[in-house]
């Protein structure tokens, strides 16, 4: 009776102990109410910028796709709800004009529109643009649960809150972004005066520049530099661009950056340049040689298309993204722009940029970016976006030094294609004399931004002396008489490249 006594109780216990496991505790209800509470509450600008920080550290491309719906969400709620989505049947179906996502974008805007606000809103409360050359559309939204739905959806090529801007929640970064209207007393060791009195900058000499001018001037080439936009206060970048041994050829600005906090205002602030940098650029690339005694672009008699497509150099808001990718498609589509030059670019990937970037690349134009130049906020970063991407050519610079260096604030990588002596060694205050903002002024300008636009010049070079070359063999011309061709260094590409040689 015992022994029956002593089973009965121990089932009863194990009964209990089961019966205990099963039921719902208070402790148990806490916790997922807690998680419930956690997910229903947006991440920080801190922490969302942590994550971005530790990817981009890591030497991988941050990419919005791959993070969870409450991620892209938070950074969506801090960024005026405004979420960019390419759509397509593949990562190939970009364009519309060979496109058949017709369906499929009509399929998400009828998800949105009925998870969204419990489905008690119209399309026109949401949709803020649809792109009229690539399959996306921006919409506007609210509810975690419409990320998580669009993330579960077919036809998805990616899905990124652009109007979060990442700049203005990092702590360490510098203000100004690359911009500034300085002018500098030019070192009589920098640069050497040349007939009809211009004056050609040092590093230009480290390329056999000026010797390759003895083959080809850029004649005939269109060079479009998408940046901050153009002076209109210096008349050799206006008036006065063909002057001079700068004859027979043109300068047009246009501006696609819309400088609004409003994701629905599509009204332009126009060409002008309302930073700086992207004067320096043009003038690197294509400013006249005259007789002014003033810096000499690279390609002083390649025509100038200048796009004022973003605020700064940073691609950090819906607006500036819109910009650079608006500009790339108007190049794209110009037959007479061969060379795109863009010294701009972010730490992750824009996927609006990069249909755009496709988009040019297909129709044969030769796109430079830079490579990256550090800042207290991104010197943890390889090669930047978009020259990271295979469509592009990547370019930084290094110093004057008899070994490969890179220059005090370039990034370099694996996926450095070229390099551009721009800096003395030991004085990073003496890099490459440029054109300023103002008339009868110059300035040093460094970093990666001046490396692409001077080898934006070089292949403008190439291609005016082989008019019929396609984008293939002025890329491979440039390939071979650079330092290390046919090899490829490990963190700076081809190498320099000799611009005499590459011209002959």
């Amino acid at each position: 009776m015992k022994k029956i006594n002593l089973r009965v109780a121990l089932v009863i216990a194990a009964l209990s102990v089961i019966s205990c496991s099963n039921d719902p505790t208070i402790e148990n209800i806490e916790e997922q109410n807690n998680v419930e509470v956690l997910q229903k509450t947006p991440l920080t600008p801190t922490q969302i910028n942590a994550k971005i920080n530790e990817v981009a550290s890591s030497r991988e491309q941050f990419e919005w796709t791959n993070m969870d719906a409450h991620f892209i969400w938070s950074a969506t709620v801090h960024g005026d709800q405004i979420l960019t989505i390419g759509y397509g049947s593949d990562d190939n179906d970009f364009n519309k004009e060979n496109s058949n996502a017709e369906g499929i974008k009509n399929r998400l805007i009828q998800r949105i529109a009925a998870v969204e606000g419990d489905g008690q809103k119209k399309t026109s409360d949401f949709l803020i643009d649809e792109d009229d050359t690539f399959n996306i559309i921006d919409v506007k939204v609210e509810d975690l649960a419409t990320v998580r739905d669009l993330l579960s959806q077919k036809g998805i090529r990616y899905i990124e809150p652009t109007g979060y801007r990442y700049l203005d929640h990092e702590v360490t970064a510098k203000s100004g972004a690359g911009c500034g209207y300085g002018s500098a007393t030019l070192n009589s060791a920098d640069y050497t005066t040349v007939a009809p009195g211009a004056k050609v900058p040092w590093t230009f000499y480290e390329h056999n520049i000026p010797s390759a001018w003895s083959y080809s001037t850029g004649s005939g080439v269109g060079i479009g530099v998408i940046d901050t936009g153009l002076t209109p206060n210096n008349s050799l970048m206006n008036g006065s661009f063909n002057d001079g041994y700068s004859s027979g050829r043109y300068v047009q600005k246009y501006g696609t950056y819309v400088d609004s906090w409003w994701p629905w205002s599509s009204s332009t602030d126009g060409p002008n340049d309302k930073c700086g940098h992207g004067t320096s650029m043009t003038a690197v690339a294509t400013a006249p040689r005259n007789n002014n005694g003033m810096p000499v672009g690279v390609a002083y008699n390649a025509n100038l298309i200048s796009y004022r497509g973003t605020k700064n150099v940073v691609l950090d808001g819906y607006h500036e993204q819109k910009g650079v990718a608006n500009a790339l498609t108007a190049l794209g589509n110009r037959s007479d722009v061969k060379v795109i030059s863009m010294s701009i670019g972010h730490i992750f990937s824009v996927g609006r940029i990069k249909d755009a970037v496709r988009y040019a690349n297909n129709r044969g134009k030769l796109i430079f970016a830079a490579g990256g130049t550090s800042t207290t906020f991104t010197n943890f970063v390889g090669v930047i976006f978009p020259a990271s991407m295979s469509e592009t050519v990547a370019v930084t610079g290094v110093t004057d030094a008899n070994y490969y260096k890179e220059c005090d604030i370039c990034h370099k990588g694996s996926k450095i294609d070229f390099t551009v002596v721009m800096q003395r060694d030991g004085n990073g205050s003496r890099t490459t004399p440029v054109l300023s903002y103002y008339n009868n002024q110059a300035d040093y300008v460094g970093g990666s931004s001046v490396a692409t636009a001077t080898t934006a010049g070089i292949a403008a070079l190439v291609w005016s002396r082989h008019p019929s070359w396609s984008k293939t063999q002025v890329l491979n011309r440039l390939k071979q008489s650079a330092d290390f061709y046919p090899n490829k260094n490990s963190q700076y590409g081809y190498g320099n490249i000799d611009a005499l040689q590459a011209v002959q």
